[in-house]
């Protein structure tokens, strides 16, 4: 019979530009450039819309790489057996972290009241984990892992 999950939490990078925002801003600079460049070339200046043409497709080229790691999803599970950590993408599922429950640590990294860090560990082994989540919601996610891993250590006692 398999353990009940005392956590399955699944944590996903924020972004705060949607896809139409992404339009619109990719419109706003491409008009800005265009402008630019018309400029320019009155000018003389014949190599600037390549160069400001390049400046636009690095842009695009950046959201894109942006959106694609918004895809990936942190996913922890804690049950009496064990702690795992998989990465979770469209195309696969990675295993990073398993470890036993009753044995595994949770460090939590504090500077200035801040929870910077928060790491998972076992016999010197260590894994970031939390890390797409602000100072105030990685604080709140290592009181929720430790309560569940005291449960589960609990259930097995």
């Amino acid at each position: 019979m398999p353990s009940p999950f005392y956590m399955d939490a699944e944590i996903r990078p924020n972004r705060s530009l949607s896809e139409r925002g992404f339009i619109l801003l990719i419109a706003v600079v491409t008009a800005a450039n265009v402008a630019s460049a018309a400029v320019f070339v009155a000018m003389g200046a014949m190599f600037v819309p390549i160069f400001l043409g390049l400046d636009l497709l690095a842009v695009v080229v950046a959201f894109l790489v942006s959106f694609q790691a918004a895809k990936r999803v942190e996913r922890v599970q804690v049950t009496s057996r064990d702690v795992r950590v998989t990465q979770e993408t469209p195309r696969a599922s990675y295993l990073l972290w398993e470890s036993p429950t009753a044995f595994t640590r949770v460090q939590v990294e504090r500077d200035e009241g801040r929870t910077v860090g928060l790491k998972l560990a076992l016999s010197g082994r260590e894994l970031a984990v939390a890390t797409a989540l602000s100072p105030r919601e990685r604080a709140e996610f290592a009181t929720a892992l430790e309560r569940a891993i005291w449960q589960a250590k609990r259930e097995r006692a």
